[in-house]
């Protein structure tokens, strides 16, 4: 019977079940990483295949605008020349625009500073050792008040012991 077991063997006892809980947690992400990764896999080879083809498509509507432009009375190399500089100048404008979104990163100022709270003062600048410019200087938050509240062992003193139950 459950109470006539000694606190021991129920600390033991809740140590084995929460060690098979965790392990059985663990091994149940492993399988659903496992399942996701070949799903992600699969996704990004059907990506890479409908790239690929987007690019073969991409190739193959140059020659026909230049080939049209041909058509219309220009000369061939004019008309491949034509084409080209209008990929060039659209990649022009991506390398600008994702220039311009990298030139925004925030370099994870939030972390840095968490950090930075968490370690020592001296051991903040050890870890830490890119300074980042501290925010606008602002009144500190109080400090809370101690603690007075009952301890754990008043908490559990009134309890009368598991063997002492029966």
């Amino acid at each position: 019977m459950p109470e006539d077991e000694s606190l021991g063997a129920l600390v033991a006892q809740a140590s084995h079940h929460i060690s098979t809980l965790v392990r059985s947690e663990i091994e149940l992400a492993k399988a659903e990483l496992k399942f996701d990764a070949k799903r992600v896999g699969m996704a990004a080879g059907l990506f890479g295949a409908a790239a690929f083809m987007g690019h073969l498509c991409l190739i193959l509507a140059s020659f026909a605008i230049a080939y049209a432009l041909v058509a219309v009375g220009l000369a061939t190399w004019l008309a491949f020349t034509i084409v080209t500089v209008f990929y060039l100048l659209v990649a022009g404008l991506l390398v600008l625009v994702g220039y311009r979104r990298l030139k925004g990163l925030a370099g994870m100022k939030r972390t840095r500073r968490s950090l930075r709270g968490l370690a020592g003062p001296e051991e903040a600048e050890e870890e830490l050792p890119e300074r980042v410019p501290a925010p606008a200087a602002r009144p500190a938050a109080p400090a809370p008040p101690p603690y007075t509240g009952p301890t754990a062992g008043q908490v559990g003193a009134h309890r009368e012991s598991v063997s002492d139950a029966g």
